[in-house]
């Protein structure tokens, strides 16, 4: 057989070629994305497993686009296609809805539980505090969220830290952390700084079910 001939093909292009067809395939496997947080123009989500917040008109280095977002559903785009998602859906990859509400929140660089909530409907970083009684803000914060603590609260003395603080017991309309949704949830406001972060304390944890899984505290509403 001549070796010009069409019919024959050294052996490294052949092994060339399904390289080629590999990475090809491997490029063309669409992102897993999963709801996890929802905002009216915001969205938490998981993207092939790395969390991603991210507002409308942004795009993930995964290449995921937020097209819309409200508290009900994200409108994504990945992969050339939109897709319309709730609380707790997801695309692409292989992922098992989760039976009744849960939250999964990864360890961070500091070893705590940090993740993006929401309270009375607005977006807030929170660390997860088995050591606060309540859920903790600062003043900012609870200004931040419109919060009229020095009307509506009861003025209280609180221990920090620090040291001795002024503070204001309040009650949370709702509070949020993935599809866990508690209502009508005890508060603490502290005059000044203090927490930098606020403290998903108590009064909303004792509502849920807690079960740490190595590196993965999950969350799940506990059943009426």
């Amino acid at each position: 057989m001549s070796l010009r001939s069409p019919l024959w093909r050294p052996a490294w292009l052949h092994l060339g070629a399904a390289l080629l067809a590999a990475v090809v395939a491997a490029g063309a496997q669409a992102a897993q994305v999963q709801v996890l947080g929802l905002f009216p123009g915001k969205a938490l989500l998981s993207i092939d497993g790395k969390h991603r917040v991210l507002s409308v008109g942004q795009r993930s280095p995964e290449g995921v686009l937020l097209v819309s977002a409200d508290p009900h559903s994200a409108v994504i785009e990945s992969d050339g296609q939109r897709r319309t998602l709730g609380l707790s859906h997801s695309v692409g990859g292989v992922f098992a809805e989760p039976s009744g509400s849960e939250a999964r929140i990864l360890r961070d660089n500091h070893g705590g539980y940090s993740t993006v909530g929401a309270i009375n409907g607005q977006m807030v970083n929170l660390l997860v505090d088995t050591g606060a009684s309540a859920v903790v803000l600062n003043s900012k914060q609870a200004e931040q969220l419109g919060l009229q603590y020095r009307l509506d609260g009861k003025r209280i003395g609180v221990q920090t830290a620090s040291g001795f603080a002024l503070g204001y017991a309040v009650k949370l309309d709702s509070v949020r952390v993935g599809d866990i949704l508690v209502h009508g949830v005890d508060a603490m406001v502290i005059r000044g700084n203090f927490p930098q972060r606020a403290l998903l304390g108590m009064t909303f944890l004792d509502r849920v079910h807690i079960e740490n899984k190595g590196g993965m505290m999950v969350l799940r509403a506990k059943l009426d």
